[in-house]
């Protein structure tokens, strides 16, 4: 889910919903339509955390089947070859088969890695500023991005009309629309709603750090341990200012630039909010499931996670508007870690991946 000429995209979307009869009309609701409601299921940890539902947009077992097929649905790009999925596989945390760049509908190299679906009802409820979603936060809600990648041009490529028109052809689609939302019409609006509705049920808690939080991390080895104060130690790892442990979720949820880039060619949330102190910040992934979402940062550039941990240990690079939890004096000279420290931070970050969630049949291809 790469993004580019995003502003110029959503004024399309503005102007095609208006077009296609994207706006709900409540008189055109069948009267007997009655969806089967549905609940997310997480720890109960997870409870001082819930997920924000829209009104306008509830969770409906037939919404999140009707998305589930279209995520999965290569009928959604120009030339019917490229599905989300393409680009956002389950087997690697729903990132693209360990690519650093995704190849377009018809070749075309993007030019940032692609970001893992997975808890993202959560950033709609914790983000701070209105841009929530890709690297540089170039859409606030999830409905949002599910048209950056179908309308961009070095990816699906296609135009949301014909879109539609498809669905509207195709054999199948008619009445699993109507199932899910009671209306005899497929619009680009309702495409976004059941896409979104799937999107929010993809979620991850099944790691092996999730398993220990109960049992004080009994089952964890001492390296494990080890690497775990590390991460939260603010002379150490000190980790946890951008990627947060006590929410959970691994992520601020904000934008920070971690001073990876020797040069601006990419401004990140600067090119969304045109703001000169916004150059070089991108979004705050997760730190969930990188067992399976290599390579690693917005354009990918590293390989393992040796070789992240080492970038933040030898402050490899001491730009301007570099986030200030890594030009703090603490640690101005890198991190400084031993041999054994950044290998058992290593080994900790590894507890967060959650192999059922992988192979959790509910999200995988119908």
């Amino acid at each position: 889910m790469k993004n580019i000429f995003y502003i110029t995209i959503l004024i399309f979307i503005i102007s095609s919903c208006k077009k296609d009869g994207a706006v709900t009309n409540p008189s055109s609701v069948d009267q007997t339509y009655t969806p089967t409601p549905y609940f997310i299921q997480y720890p109960f940890y997870w409870s001082y955390y819930p997920v924000p539902i829209p009104t306008n947009n509830p969770l409906t077992v037939e919404g999140i089947a009707l998305g589930r097929k279209l995520f999965y649905d290569p009928i959604l790009s120009q030339n019917n070859t490229m599905s989300c999925a393409t680009c956002h596989n389950i087997s690697f945390g729903f990132t693209d088969n360990g690519k650093q760049f995704s190849n377009g509908l018809h070749g075309e190299i993007g030019k940032r890695n692609a970001m893992p679906i997975f808890n993202l009802g959560w950033y709609e409820k914790y983000g701070e500023i209105n841009h929530r979603f890709f690297w540089d936060g170039g859409v606030p809600d999830i409905e949002s991005q599910v048209f950056g990648p179908i309308t961009n041009p070095i990816e699906m490529n296609e135009n949301l009309f014909n879109v539609v028109s498809k669905l509207k052809s195709n054999p199948e689609y008619p009445s699993l629309f109507k199932k899910a939302f009671g209306k005899d019409t497929i619009t680009s609006q309702l495409l976004a709603f059941a896409i979104a509705q799937f999107e929010r049920t993809i979620i991850s808690y099944g790691s092996k750090y999730d398993k220990g939080i109960l049992s004080n991390f009994a089952n964890f080895t001492q390296e494990e341990k080890d690497g775990m104060s590390i991460y939260t130690d603010i002379y150490k790892g000190d980790c946890w200012h951008c990627h947060t442990i006590s929410s959970h979720f691994f992520t601020d949820f904000g934008f920070h630039n971690n001073g990876i880039q020797q040069t601006f060619s990419d401004s990140g949330l600067a090119r969304i909010t045109r703001d000169p102190a916004d150059m070089g910040k991108f979004k705050t992934p997760s730190l969930r499931n990188l067992v399976f979402t290599a390579p690693y940062m917005h354009d990918g550039r590293f390989k393992t996670l040796e070789e992240v941990v080492e970038f933040y240990n030898s402050q490899a690079y001491l730009g301007a508007n570099k986030d200030p939890f890594i030009t703090s004096d603490k640690h101005e000279a890198g991190l400084n870690l031993s041999d054994y420290e950044k290998k058992s931070l290593v080994t900790f970050l590894k507890t967060l991946s959650d192999s059922s969630f992988i192979n959790n049949p509910q999200f995988s291809k119908q």
